[in-house]
């Protein structure tokens, strides 16, 4: 498994994995009408725009394997005046999850924020309906420090 920075090139195999995460487990937040439709398209025109451009603000680094994309995390390093950088997004393929994946794509971004924005922290948020990811964080040192109704 490599670890490296994505490019434009790696939009549609992000777009891809990002549609079948949240298929897999936005059921709840997202109506169903949405991630049954052609949410695959609307992570395409998303990951295009924010892949397309070169930005200092945003990390996006991928897991590898043999030239295909197994997990990203996407990172605002900017993201918010009181928390620091922002993680938007981390996600892994469904058939390689609980093989440290993520747990390096966390290590990458922390490493980017620090190489980066070195007096910042790193922040994220979690849907409440998503206890895996909640329970992954927490084994990581990740720490709630509240709860936030979303609108």
């Amino acid at each position: 498994m490599d670890y490296r920075e994505a490019t434009a090139a790696d939009a549609a195999a992000i777009a891809d994995l990002h549609a079948d995460s949240w298929r897999r487990h936005y059921r709840g937040a997202y109506l169903d009408s949405f991630l049954d439709g052609d949410v695959v398209a609307n992570r395409m025109a998303e990951w295009t725009g924010r892949l397309s451009r070169a930005t200092l603000d945003r990390y996006t680094v991928v897991a590898d394997l043999g030239g295909a994309v197994a997990g990203f995390a996407h990172t605002i390093l900017d993201g918010d005046p009181a928390w620091g950088a922002f993680l938007d997004n981390l996600h892994v393929r469904h058939d390689l999850k609980r093989r440290g994946i993520g747990a390096r794509l966390l290590a990458e971004t922390a490493r980017a924020v620090v190489r980066h924005r070195p007096s910042t922290g790193l922040s994220l948020r979690v849907l409440e309906q998503n206890t895996a990811a909640q329970a992954f964080y927490q084994a990581h040192g990740g720490i709630c420090v509240e709860r936030v109704l979303a609108g």
